[in-house]
């Protein structure tokens, strides 16, 4: 039986939208498992009609290359062409062939009684195929890898998900009890990641293990997709420059020097390794929005067990030193998680180097959340948001620490393990 995702109840409920709904995300994030629960549940559980193709497999390929063929296969398998009852047609890995965006939109076109649900693993691929032929005919969900919530969940902790459900309310001896049994769960997500697969995993060295198939496999097979065949080892330099960097601004010309490219193919590849979903750009937040786009951004990973695999490093969290910048990542890629959409989420600086790591940037209201891997908080801890709030006078600030959840000097302490609920 599949493990439970937050995402898989919007997507059963596009079940009677006639726009095609995409599944966009990295490699082995779950977004087959998805495609093949909801044909369970609505072609086996509720009897509906449909049809799952997956087209990694060729010939499935040849059974919809064409309207003819697709419709040929559509009424094999059930489909009654002059009959108004819904058909589902699920499409895995549609991204490899680009008529097949072509042949979404004939039958959004030409059969409204039938749903296509489609997976695939190259957002930059597929927007070049699906920008036209399926304007204003599609849903897309991103698919990320599991949040903390969702790995307490596929790590079956009945004790961790009760703490979860009830730590905002808990108090005295239970919340330190609590907290305790989170963090020590929150340390294995910052090391490992969400990849479903790497968390259903027990031992180091098969998580490990499980990594290194799916990234071996990304640098092989994906990035091929986009880049001359000579450059791959080029970018791999640059994706482990970035890891060992993770969550600071960019230094192109550092990059140009330990990668031996360009400054144009950094800009280049940068974009690709952020549509293939391994990481995230952050902008700084200004009131003058074309400042944004030529201000220096931040990268983060979008997976802390990925960054740490490239940087080859999966020591215990109290062994290391980076513990603050696996902490942020793990906090904005959350907000990302959660729905926020990644050009809302920014960071803000001031001439005098006072910071502020995450800014969620609505269109009538900024969001400061300060973030500090500590349990002891001091006065300087507070500086950045009281000078954020100087500036740009807010209602509400968040600083997400490790032990605390109260108001303190004006700001909104929140504990890391579903801080963002309080913003939604």
């Amino acid at each position: 039986m599949a493990k439970p995702r937050k995402i898989y109840a919007h997507l059963l409920k596009q079940k009677n939208e006639r726009k095609v709904s995409l599944l966009l995300g990295a490699r082995q994030v779950g977004k087959t498992t998805l495609l093949k629960t909801l044909f369970e549940e609505l072609c086996v559980n509720q009897k509906e009609k449909g049809l799952f193709l997956d087209l990694d497999i060729f010939t499935n390929y040849e059974k919809v290359n064409t309207y003819e063929n697709v419709l040929n296969t559509l009424k094999i398998n059930g489909f009654q062409e002059k009959k108004k009852e819904n058909f589902y047609l699920f499409l895995d890995e549609f991204q490899r062939y680009g008529d097949i965006s072509i042949i979404m939109k004939n039958l959004y076109d030409n059969l409204p009684s039938v749903k296509v649900y489609a997976s695939g693993s190259s957002s930059l691929k597929i927007k070049s195929l699906i920008q036209e032929s399926l304007a204003g005919r599609k849903i897309i969900n991103n698919i990320y890898p599991l949040d903390f919530e969702e790995f307490l969940w596929f790590k079956e902790d009945a004790e961790a998900i009760k703490h979860l459900k009830n730590v905002v309310s808990i108090k005295g001896e239970n919340l330190f009890q609590a907290i305790g049994k989170l963090n020590d769960l929150l340390n294995e997500f910052l090391i490992f990641g969400g990849y479903p697969e790497v968390v259903l995993k027990n031992k180091k060295e098969e998580k490990i293990a499980v990594l290194e198939s799916i990234f071996d496999l990304y640098i092989k097979k994906d990035l091929v997709e986009y880049l001359n065949i000579n450059k791959i080892m080029n970018v791999k330099k640059l994706i482990e420059y970035i890891a060992v960097n993770n969550g600071q601004k960019i230094k192109y010309e550092e990059i140009c020097q330990v990668s031996s490219l360009d400054y144009n193919e950094v800009i280049n590849y940068i974009e690709i390794i952020k549509e293939t979903y391994l990481i995230a750009v952050v902008r700084p937040f200004f009131t003058n929005k074309n400042k944004e786009l030529v201000k220096i951004p931040k990268i983060y990973f979008i997976d802390n067990g990925v960054r740490n695999y490239f940087t080859n490093n999966f020591t215990v969290l109290h062994l290391r030193h980076d513990q603050g910048t696996l902490f942020e990542a793990y906090c904005i890629t959350e907000l990302l998680k959660s729905g926020i959409h990644p050009e809302m989420i920014k960071f803000w600086q001031d001439k005098n180097k006072h910071e502020v790591d995450i800014i969620i940037d609505e269109k009538q209201k900024q969001i400061p959340i300060e973030v500090k891997y500590k349990k002891m908080l001091k006065n300087d801890d507070f500086l950045g948001l009281q000078s954020f709030l100087k500036e740009y006078p807010m209602k509400k600030a968040y600083l997400v620490n490790l032990s605390s959840q109260k108001k303190k000097k004006g700001l909104i302490l929140r504990l890391p393990f579903h801080f963002w609920k309080c913003l939604l």
